[in-house]
């Protein structure tokens, strides 16, 4: 895949997620243009075009951080509130990972968030909660840990043999997560 062509598959869709975290289009111009630099300097580095649409935001959201980063900006840790409705019809894992992700315990979620939603480095997330490196590692890993055995414990999901979380969502009205 070229350069261009990645352009033109992605570039509406990096430059809206860049307004969305900068807030500036201008600033938002640079940062996809620095974004498509370091994709068309090591494109050839990317060996699974399935892989191609996460690669290209992670680049962007890295070009983001490094934005901020220079800027010596001071990034803004909203609370982890989650706020939901369920439709009645609809029953997803998002439902259910809504409910878990609620009932994880603060000093989880917040390590887990940064980290996983945020997009940021570990140390980042340990410099920004003021917490050794160690101990924000393995609040992250007990943070995963607790999301599959809420997958587990609400809709009967096994871990298989290679490690991997699978099965099939219950009904609605059987998911103790969403029915709470």
């Amino acid at each position: 895949m070229t350069t261009n062509q990645v352009w033109n598959k992605y570039s509406t869709d990096l430059k809206q997620f860049i307004i969305s975290k900068v807030k500036d289009t201008t600033i938002a111009d640079d940062i996809l243009q620095d974004t498509f630099i370091k994709i068309h300097t090591n494109i050839h580095r990317l060996k699974d075009l399935d892989k191609l649409k996460p690669w290209v935001f992670s680049i962007a959201r890295n070009s983001i951080m490094d934005y901020f980063k220079s800027k010596n900006l001071v990034f803004d840790l909203p609370e982890l509130e989650i706020n939901y409705e369920l439709e009645e019809q609809d029953h997803s894992e998002k439902d259910c990972l809504r409910g878990i992700l609620k009932n994880l315990p603060k000093k989880y979620r917040d390590p887990l968030f940064l980290s996983d939603i945020k997009g940021l480095k570990q140390q980042e997330v340990a410099d920004s909660l003021n917490l050794p490196l160690p101990t924000v590692k393995s609040q992250i890993q007990r943070a995963r840990k607790l999301i599959a055995k809420g997958f587990m414990d609400c809709c009967g999901y096994v871990i298989n043999e290679k490690g991997v979380l699978q099965g099939e969502l219950r009904a609605k009205k059987d998911c103790t997560v969403c029915n709470l």
